[in-house]
């Protein structure tokens, strides 16, 4: 009895001793949003996958077993957020003493505003000049221009943003090196040596700047006025207005 018994353990020990079958390989292709394919790389290198990668492209291909893989891509979904849109409006309002100012009627969504800058500041009226929209993703830089043709000559605004961040709840902006302002037209009369008598003297357009360039923080869906700078003269102002939403 001990002799057969030795006899089948002697048998089942190669059966036992057999290597467990290797899980299946699994491979999938991954597009990024916004990170970069060779820092992913490094990051889900712990959960075992290997990968190549092409970065312009932005694409992974990521091999493993199955629950690897599913490891690995849940990371990465949770690393690589797509950056939201953010919306920038910026208007060039201009404040006044005189009976004309240039410029048409202010919108009524910032006429709020207005209403604040009438009780801080003197001007009589206040005029709205040019309005910029800029709409760009978190993370990125941006700008845009405009021209004026109803003046004469023509003023052009330039608006531009070097950066732009969202607070991790959402409801504050955070724009880096905020450039806004005017490139305002001026009339130089050139100096004659010998004018002819009668003769009216040539003249030129030359321009100058005015705006602002800071960094700016502005709650979501928010209007404020971001700058104030000089616009032909003491009785004028230039008010730049800004208003942000983040759009999904």
């Amino acid at each position: 009895m001990k002799r057969i018994m030795l006899c089948a353990f002697l048998l089942a020990g190669p059966l036992l001793a057999q290597p467990a079958p290797k899980p299946e390989r699994v491979t999938k292709l991954i597009t990024l949003w916004n990170a970069e394919p060779r820092a992913m790389r490094d990051m889900i290198g712990i959960f075992g996958v290997t990968s190549v990668w092409n970065p312009q492209m932005k694409t992974m291909v990521i091999s493993g077993s199955a629950s690897e893989v599913a490891a690995a891509e849940a990371a990465i979904k949770q690393l690589d957020v797509e950056p939201k849109n953010i919306e920038l409006t910026v208007y060039f309002v201009v404040g006044g003493d005189q009976a004309i100012l240039p410029g048409g009627a202010v919108p009524q969504d910032v006429r709020d505003v207005i209403t604040q800058l009438k009780g801080a500041f003197t001007f009589k009226d206040y005029k709205l000049l040019d309005a910029l929209t800029l709409r760009t993703r978190a993370g990125s830089s941006a700008e845009t221009s405009g021209i004026l043709s109803a003046a004469n000559p023509p003023r052009m605004s330039q608006f531009s943003i070097r950066n732009s961040t969202i607070s991790e709840d959402g409801t504050t902006i955070r724009i880096d090196r905020m450039h806004a302002g005017l490139r305002i037209p001026y009339t130089k009369r050139e100096s004659a040596s010998e004018p002819k008598p009668g003769a009216s003297t040539p003249k030129s357009v030359e321009y100058i700047n005015s705006g602002i360039d800071q960094d700016v923080d502005v709650k979501e869906g928010q209007k404020i006025v971001v700058g104030r700078s000089s616009l032909e003269g003491p009785q004028q102002a230039l008010f730049l207005i800004l208003t942000a939403h983040v759009i999904q």
